[in-house]
């Protein structure tokens, strides 16, 4: 078995506004092994991207505040970490690709400066062994005339470039840990397949570990090995992709992927909408926060969180569904189950 370079262990976080205290991760835990792809999927507001930003330690504070909970990186307590030490981190053995590289990227610095930038900090490189490095970085992932766009800014590239550069600056350093916030979102179809392939190959060839943030179920199948489900900040089911695809056992999960359409369906399937609308974090509910959206929904269900139960080695689910004195339920039929 692989060994863990990331474990998260009941991750708080919360952010402190004039309105009162907003409590966007609730105790998430999950780690990732070496070279493994990680998704986290969610519906926006459950805090994926407030997760992902802590581990880099990039939500100012205030008004965000850990409240408690354990980031180790690479044998580091990230959380302890001061600013500057922080600094020496990510870059060199973190990298992330945000959602928008068009909002992300400087538009006053070229391209090619933005990749060298991190190589003379971080690997202590001389101007043009960096240069020669930021070619180099351009070319693996496929940007054509590589030593032209170096001198070009942000604007004049395409977008599916413009993500293409934003994916060799990350990954400029060699970074043990790649941070990926639903990095085909503002891109065509076309263009989005091009860039998950992109980020396969090249998780390969440098043995990179990668967290990918979607709400794209047909990127987790074809990108991850392992899925993190979750929900008003809390993880309510994981596993590998084969057991969150066939055997999900969350009714959020199936509310997820009974909104996933499929191509190999033999009949018009209508697909079907989760109700409602997800608990306001100000004041989270006593129970399970899905409770109000769910048809199975129990007297338990509004009393108490419950805790996740191990189905096997890698797969465990937080539903009072799965307690021994819970009624039996069918599971409805998935849309999306098999669409892979």
């Amino acid at each position: 078995m692989n060994e863990p370079i990331l474990e998260v262990s009941d991750l708080k976080v919360s952010f402190r506004t004039y309105a009162g205290e907003v409590q966007a991760v609730r105790g998430v835990s999950f780690q990732l092994n070496k070279g493994e792809v990680l998704a986290i999927v969610g519906e926006s507001g459950c805090g994926k991207s407030v997760t992902a930003q802590t581990i880099m330690r990039l939500i100012p504070t205030p008004p965000s505040v850990i409240k408690g909970g354990s980031i180790r990186f690479n044998n580091k307590e990230i959380t302890r970490l001061t600013d500057k030490e922080m600094e020496k981190v990510r870059g060199s053995e973190m990298g992330m690709i945000f959602q928008d590289p068009m909002t992300s990227l400087n538009p006053t610095m070229s391209v090619g400066r933005q990749i060298t930038e991190g190589l003379i900090k971080h690997q202590g490189m001389g101007r043009r062994a960096a240069s020669s490095r930021a070619v180099e970085m351009l070319k693996l992932v496929g940007i054509s005339n590589p030593e032209g766009r170096m001198n070009q800014y942000p604007h004049e590239l395409s977008g599916g470039m413009r993500q293409r550069a934003m994916i060799a600056i990350a990954l400029a350093c060699n970074p043990k840990l790649l941070i990926a916030d639903e990095p085909t979102t503002a891109l065509d179809v076309t263009i989005q397949a091009q860039i998950i392939e992109l980020m396969k190959k090249l998780s390969e060839q440098m043995d990179s570990s990668i967290i990918i943030i979607t709400h794209d179920l047909g990127v987790v199948a074809d990108m991850a090995q392992r899925v993190i489900v979750m929900y008003a900040g809390k993880v309510v089911e994981q596993g590998t992709v084969d057991e969150l695809y066939y055997d999900p056992r969350h009714p959020y999960t199936w509310g997820l992927l009974r909104s996933v359409p499929r191509l190999d369906s033999s009949r018009e399937e209508e697909l079907v909408p989760i109700p409602g609308t997800p608990p306001d974090l100000f004041a989270p509910p006593a129970g399970c926060a899905f409770a109000d959206r769910c048809a199975y929904a129990m007297e338990a269900c509004f009393a108490a969180d419950p805790e996740p139960t191990r189905l096997t080695r890698t797969h465990s689910a937080a539903c009072w569904l799965l307690h021994p004195d819970a009624p039996k339920v069918e599971r409805p039929v998935l849309t999306g189950g098999a669409a892979r």
